[in-house]
């Protein structure tokens, strides 16, 4: 049985060329970058050639880029360590009602040490607007933080847009943006739009777990929530994951050097999976894809990210379609594996109004440079198999 791998929106595969990479620091490189003798030389090189590869894909200094050991740990810095840090300007935080979990998470906790949150809704696309932004700032809003991609619908937010609006209502209110799901997809510039702190993983771009990094903006005040060492300039104590870090620039460098054209192959799988399990009755694409797939127009497209697509079904249970797909070897998700233990928060399929009868029927569908054209194919054949197969054991 062919294995169809589909949830690259929850972690991807290596790159064998990253593993390789791993491997030789494992057994060659090993050295504590903090350690004065040749081996702590060599290993802190991996350390500053990660650095400038990463910085030159964002436009950025090398020393604004921190490392973290994974998104949520990154988002928790930026938010926890800027909340802290500026907490006499204010205590007002602005976040939306789609977030990531180690975002609202982190905004649950700083509620009870006395910040107010405030929750803003998303249309029935996903998507939060700049005015709405504005409007909700005031003078004591010391943060934003919005996610550039959903990681369950793949709705593209207007950052550069919203960050204008930040910066022109309060210019000393920070843009937090959680670029999880968007680093390496959609080009992402933190100085061209307004980002203050910017998030982004190895793991959903084909490099190991157990690795991320936090952009921040040179004048921004954040304290740091790890103590220990004094590592990364204080901020981010404890000994750097250094086959990781490199092993994440080398993954970002490999996406990057032919954006475009991997990108395009992707956005090409994607709408043609979407096309083909539309064709099934009582089947939704939700988010901004199911608009640009009606209407085949470049503009919706740009809204949706290249690589997601949310699929809704009538009269089955998702758990259940998943582990029938799971059996012809498609591997697909229930939304955010982040949310796995979380079964009471409905989040964004709620938030955006799906109708009560696709609700449970939702599965999340991630593709990623390593899969083909045959993959999208073949899964969304698998789909049109066995969508019409269990609802015949439904009780109506």
């Amino acid at each position: 049985m062919r294995e169809i791998y589909l949830d690259n929106s929850a972690t991807t595969r290596v790159f064998p060329e990253v593993a390789d990479l791993i491997h030789h620091i494992y057994l060659e490189d090993y050295g504590n970058p903090s350690s004065m003798h040749h081996k702590g030389v060599e290993a802190e090189k991996y350390l500053t050639q990660a650095k400038h590869t990463l910085a030159d894909i964002l436009k950025v200094s090398p020393k604004n880029l921190y490392f973290t050991s994974c998104g949520s740990e990154s988002d928790n810095l930026a938010i926890i360590g800027c909340a802290r840090a500026n907490a006499r300007q204010g205590k007002h935080i602005i976040t939306t009602n789609i977030e990531h979990p180690g975002v609202t998470e982190a905004m649950r906790y700083l509620e009870s040490e006395g910040f107010e949150v405030t929750y803003l809704p998303v249309d029935g696309q996903g998507f939060i607007w700049p005015q709405q932004v504005a409007e909700a700032v005031r003078d004591d809003t010391i943060l934003v933080s919005i996610m550039h991609v959903n990681n369950e619908i793949g709705t593209v937010e207007p950052v550069e847009e919203i960050g204008e609006a930040i910066k022109k209502k309060n210019p000393k209110c920070l843009f937090h943006v959680d670029a999880v799901q968007s680093f390496t997809k959609i080009p992402i510039l933190p100085k061209k739009m307004h980002i203050d702190l910017l998030a982004v993983s190895g793991h959903k771009i084909h490099a190991p777990k157990g690795v991320a990094m936090l952009y921040v903006a040179d004048g921004v005040k954040i304290r740091n929530i790890i103590f220990g060492g004094g590592q990364q300039n204080g901020l981010r104590s404890g000994t750097e994951n250094v086959a990781g870090i490199a092993g994440m620039a080398l993954a970002a460098k490999m996406l990057c050097d032919d954006f475009e054209n991997e990108n395009d192959k992707v956005r090409k799988m994607r709408d043609t999976f979407a096309k083909k399990v539309l064709q099934i009755p009582d089947v939704r694409i939700n988010g901004p894809l199911g608009e640009h797939i009606s209407k085949t127009t470049p503009e919706s497209d740009t809204l949706a990210a290249p690589h997601i697509v949310s699929v809704s079904v009538t009269g089955v249970r998702s758990e259940v379609l998943l582990h029938a797909l799971e059996e012809k070897g498609v591997y697909v998700s229930a939304g955010s594996a982040c949310s796995t233990h979380h079964r009471d928060v409905k989040g964004t399929i709620d938030a955006i109004g799906v109708p009560k009868e696709y609700r449970d029927g939702t599965l999340r569908v991630s593709f990623s440079v390593m899969n083909s054209m045959e993959d999208a194919e073949d899964a969304a054949a698998a789909f049109g198999e066995l969508v019409p197969f269990l609802r015949r054991f439904v009780r109506r």
